[in-house]
């Protein structure tokens, strides 16, 4: 293996890091006030640390009204006094790195909340420094063209101003790859106010960077540049931050939400997520049913791989996934993870041994692990009234589960105060019953990720090559490789015995170093035969 895998210089860092993604709000109350803060996150490093994560990426913690749980910021610079000061934050960065951790802020590029002062300064009718760093129409009956969201009647600036998301969420104007000539206002990528606009951007990512945040991860990186359908302006934009990461930030990092590796990996980002936005591979995986689609709003539902049934596909995934793969392998790294917090929980109606199934694959694959927090106990998605513009995807932001005690360890305060209820099962998994139990979800998760430190075939540049994947056959067989070191991974998801063939370059260790119980191995010369009990899996290594 090269020393230096990717073709421009990469934080190496990255090639350990396992990520766990905290929703501040929802992890750890320090004050007893109900919400989750960044004293909480700074109190629980040592169970981060003995999970064996490395690098946390904290979901916004900016001051914002919270319609979008944060995602509608109105000032970059000020941590929200619900979560905490800035000083809070500084002291999370520094304890967090006297323990070898990184910690990643989100950036909410593409739009403010419509009580951002610089969006309050646009919609005055005279102009100023800011008019044209949001979408405006010239004419508040008129709407923008195209699938443009246009908000009318707001302030008394003539126009309608564009939003990213919800209404709340006026899109910031990074310029129109292809202006229409239609729509004067519409400004090509190069105008003074949108190069004005990416100068202040990144001042924000030095700001933090400066306070010892190690990266940001970048909500809706692909919508920066409008008109822009082969996304080649995004990517300039993006690869001009890049470049200053490169000059003064070499250590820091760059992931986005983008959902599609070989455009967000060529734009300079170190780490893409293959997730549901870039097409269905992602949800094939684990949330193809309608009842496991927080969104619950796509054309076409189906088995997901990961299920007890068997009937999921699993080269729905693995055919997009290696296109990318293919694709990116000098770029940066792809990232799968377990969830996030727009996404129902993996472990929606799942038994602890599907999920552990399902874990080892995350777990086992190339590009950086994310585990969403509680993941690793397998907390479930709950059935719960909207909260801060989740919707569907509030269940998957429930209290994390400590323990037995009240509210699971999560906050001292009334149940009532909760920024969302508890798991209301008595069986709701928490950390510390599982800390006790050799066979728990936790002690699998990490076992999996020591596996993954102490064979380098196993990390994130580790090759990676199918040795067994056919259309609707539950068995998935593939190997890792580095140097000479070769590592075979079996996954058996159903609720059914599996068995495959499959070739291999040499002898099989037939003592797994993990594995669920009941696998049979035979092999005569380089053919291969295993056989998975239900909701199975082992990994072996190559003499």
């Amino acid at each position: 293996m090269p020393t230096e895998p990717f073709s421009r210089p990469t934080p190496a860092w990255l090639a350990d890091a396992i990520f766990y993604e905290i929703y501040p709000q929802s992890f750890y109350d320090s004050n007893g006030d109900g919400i989750g803060d960044l004293p909480g996150v700074t109190a629980k490093l040592d169970y981060l640390t003995s999970l064996g994560v490395n690098a946390l990426w904290l979901n916004p913690c900016f001051v914002s009204p919270f319609g979008d749980a944060g995602y509608d910021i109105s000032d970059f610079y000020r941590v929200a006094p619900r979560y905490g000061t800035n000083a809070d934050l500084k002291r999370l960065f520094r304890e967090a790195h006297k323990r070898g951790m990184k910690v990643c802020l989100d950036l909410v590029a593409g739009h403010t909340s419509s009580e951002h002062p610089w969006f309050k300064e646009s919609a005055k009718p005279t102009r100023n420094r800011y008019s044209d760093w949001f979408i405006w129409t010239d004419n508040v009956w008129n709407s923008a063209p195209g699938d443009f969201k246009s908000i009318q009647g707001f302030g008394d600036r003539d126009g309608a101003y564009v939003a990213n998301f919800f209404y709340f969420q006026p899109a910031l104007n990074f310029g129109f790859a292809n202006p229409d000539p239609k729509c004067p206002w519409q400004l090509p990528p190069d105008h003074p106010s949108c190069r004005a606009l990416r100068e202040e951007m990144m001042n924000i990512m030095r700001y933090w960077l400066d306070q010892g945040c190690d990266g940001f991860r970048c909500d809706m990186a692909f919508c920066l540049i409008k008109n822009d359908p082969d996304y080649n302006e995004t990517m300039k934009l993006w690869s001009e931050w890049r470049a200053v990461y490169d000059r003064d930030y070499p250590e820091c990092v760059l992931i986005a939400e983008w959902s599609s590796p070989k455009h967000a990996l060529k734009a300079g980002f170190h780490i893409d997520f293959m997730i549901h936005g870039g097409g269905p591979a992602y949800n094939t995986l684990t949330r193809h049913e309608l009842a496991r689609d927080a969104f619950r709003n796509r054309a076409y539902h189906g088995p997901s791989y990961f299920d007890r049934t068997g009937d999921g596909d699993i080269l729905a995934f693995l055919e997009p996934y290696l296109e990318h793969y293919r694709l990116t392998r000098d770029l940066g790294y792809i990232s799968i993870p377990t969830g996030n917090h727009d996404l129902v929980r993996f472990a929606q109606d799942r038994t602890p041994e599907e999920i552990k199934v399902g874990l080892t694959f995350f777990l086992t694959m190339p590009g950086v692990p994310y585990l969403y927090y509680g993941d690793e106990i397998g907390m479930r998605h709950l059935d719960t009234t909207s909260r801060e513009g989740g919707y569907g995807r509030t269940g998957a932001r429930s209290p994390m589960q400590w323990n037995t005690t009240r509210n699971a360890g999560f906050s001292t305060a009334k149940p009532s105060r909760l920024y969302v209820p508890l798991d209301p099962t008595p069986s709701r998994p928490n950390v510390a019953t599982q800390e006790k139990d050799a066979d728990s979800l936790l002690n699998h998760t990490r076992a999996l990720i020591r596996l993954r430190r102490e064979n380098a075939a196993l990390g994130n540049l580790g090759e990676f090559t199918s040795l067994h994947a056919i259309e609707r056959d539950p068995l998935f067989v593939y190997q890792r490789k580095a140097g000479s070191e070769r590592i075979i991974v079996a996954l058996n998801p159903s609720g059914k015995k599996a068995r495959a063939e499959f070739k291999v370059v040499s002898a099989i260790d037939p003592t797994a170093l993990l594995a669920a119980p009941g696998y049979a191995l035979q092999q005569r010369g380089q053919r291969a035969t295993l056989t998975l009990p239900p909701a199975g899996y082992s990994i072996f290594r190559l003499a």
